[in-house]
């Protein structure tokens, strides 16, 4: 049987119809199961051990590595995770990404998976169209899992039985020991680059396996590179990211890698015994012949087996043997990617986010850190304005001057970087509680950078006074300070309830209490102004600019307030 042009666009086909079906699959249950995921990540991590098994359940959940390796390198972005526990959940992910394989090898040539595919679009259609936001995405997931399916079953049917010269010519190349092994391994690295899934990658080498198109040794190799190939999708997610997520990243190319190293070299041995352990253990279930039809060609069907268990073995025992060498694995990451002076000189920069767009659920707890880190820039501001209120040096105040100038541009920039991000996130199916999250996050953007408005205005009332030679009286100096200190505190809760692991634990109580105190202050302040106006030695220019300082911080003390009442919902 000839292979045409036709046959070529047949397999694209199909793989992209089992592509879309996985993509589906994998965002239907993070939007529908989201917060259990975040939760999972964030307290079952606490050492490398329980940090694989997490990689391993949250990967044969959503069934994508690449879903598991891009969020946990956004969230060492975000400073939730650190590089040791980073490394146990990509550990895991690689077992748990073997799932797929042996789905795909029991189900896919031994089931008629279009039999199955139609009754799951019988549940899943009336799901998606249900009003309930969860409900709609597990529709969506149980539509994913039938369309993923359905491109399997295309897949198989699409890939022609090419006979025994295929299978003489591939092996032709396979004639040269450990130069062809490896020139495997760059080719199965090099279709998971194309296709940017693993386990897409994996499905068309057990469906030419299959067909009798490779080999088993040869699809060994290839299943090694798919690997390798893997990694460079946490590699491109982390080049947005901060020092740590590099380095994330840069642990799971460097395990991934080394593993394929000495697998490459044992390769054969691997694969004799692991033909041998298959086919004896399948031999049990010999007498079963229910699944079996007319034309199934049971030692392909075996090698998909076989395959499948290389996998799972490679990466099971990789795990084993390079898990008490994480620490090096940091080391080595931490050499090969240092930090830079960029590090240190960042407050005009997104810090947590950025590492690409994904499900809005998983996305929001960056998006939390990412504002968070925002609050603290802007109370900055307010020492800033302290110095420059009590300091007599002009160069100190030229200082404190340029400073809130440039947090005040800091503060513009942050809002529209954050608020063009929870655009893009906004565009995607989202929950109704993450959608009222994403308003608050927004409410909290426009405040905080009003804040830098007011502090920005504050600077420039007291550069005038300077270039007018307008002094303060001890006194108005003394409550501004007062006054301060009063506003710096309702800044230290308002971080502390940013910084609030979940905004559904916050309570404005403390909040309210800190900003009554400062309106209090105001009025203290404006009545002994208006109380000393007109008297001889208090100027009456001096006291108009000592008004509008005292009054603007009360307005920071309004946009305080209102920050917490976005983070527990009230705005």
């Amino acid at each position: 049987m000839e292979f045409g042009f036709w046959d070529a666009i047949e397999i694209a086909g199909a793989l992209c119809f089992f592509i879309f079906g996985m993509k589906m699959m994998s965002d239907g249950i993070q939007r529908a199961a989201g917060s259990m995921l975040r939760n999972i990540l964030r307290s079952m991590t606490k050492n490398r051990y329980l940090g694989v098994f997490t990689g391993f359940l949250i990967t044969a959940l959503v069934q994508s590595s690449s879903a598991t390796t891009v969020m946990t390198v956004s969230f060492v972005n975000a400073g939730l995770l650190t590089l040791v526990e980073s490394a146990g959940i990509m550990m895991g992910a690689n077992i748990g990404t073997t799932v797929t394989g042996w789905i795909i090898a029991i189900l896919g040539f031994k089931v008629k998976l279009s039999a199955y595919s139609i009754p799951l679009f019988a549940v899943g259609v009336p799901m998606l169209f249900s009003g309930k936001g969860k409900l709609k995405y597990w529709g969506e997931f149980l539509i994913g899992f039938a369309i993923l399916f359905l491109g399997l079953s295309y897949l198989k049917g699409a890939v022609p039985d090419l006979g025994k010269d295929t299978l003489s010519w591939i092996e032709g190349f396979a004639q040269y020991g450990i130069f062809s092994r490896v020139g495997f391994v760059l080719l199965g690295a090099l279709v998971t680059v194309i296709v940017q899934s693993s386990s897409a990658a994996m499905a068309i080498t057990l469906t030419l396996v299959y067909a009798g198109w490779l080999p088993l040794e040869v699809a060994a190799a290839m299943v090694l590179g798919e690997n390798i190939g893997t990694t460079i999708t946490a590699e491109i997610a982390s080049l947005v990211g901060n020092t740590e997520a590099k380095r994330s990243a840069r642990i799971h190319s460097m395990f991934n890698i080394i593993g394929v190293c000495w697998m490459v070299i044992l390769l054969p041995w691997v694969i004799e015994f692991l033909t041998t352990f298959v086919q004896d253990f399948s031999s049990i279930f010999e007498s079963n012949k229910k699944l079996k039809t007319a034309d199934l060609k049971e030692a392909d069907v075996m090698n998909t087996y076989i395959l499948a268990a290389f996998h799972t073995t490679f990466n099971i025992i990789n795990v084993f043997l390079l898990i008490w060498f994480v620490p090096w694995l940091v080391k080595m990451a931490i050499k090969t990617v240092p930090g830079s002076a960029e590090d240190d000189e960042n407050e005009g920069k997104l810090k947590f986010i950025g590492a690409g767009i994904r499900t809005p659920e998983l996305a929001t707890i960056e998006l939390q850190k990412e504002v968070a880190h925002f609050g603290d820039i802007t109370s900055r501001m307010s020492g800033f304005t302290k110095v420059l209120i009590n300091s007599t040096d002009a160069k100190e105040q030229k200082k404190m001057l340029k400073k809130l100038k440039k947090y005040e541009k800091i503060t513009d920039k942050l809002e529209i970087e954050i608020t063009e991000y929870m655009t893009k996130l906004s565009s995607q199916k989202i929950t109704p509680k993450t959608s009222l999250r994403l308003r608050s996050t927004l409410n909290i953007c426009n405040d905080l950078e009003r804040i830098g408005d007011i502090y920005f205005q504050i600077s420039k009332a007291i550069e005038k006074k300077i270039e007018d030679k307008d002094y303060f009286l001890p006194e108005q100096r003394n409550n501004l300070n007062e006054m301060i200190d009063t506003v710096d505190n309702a800044f230290a809760i308002m971080v502390k309830n940013l910084n609030s692991p979940s905004y559904d634990d916050v309570s404005k109580d403390e909040a309210k209490a800190a900003e009554k105190e400062i309106n209090a202050m105001r009025d203290k302040l404006r009545k002994h102004n208006n109380k000393r106006i007109g008297a001889e030695d208090y100027n009456s220019k001096t006291a108009m600019i000592y008004n509008n300082l005292f009054s603007s911080l009360e307005k920071v003390g309004d946009h305080i307030i209102n920050v917490t009442e976005s983070v527990v919902g009230e705005i």
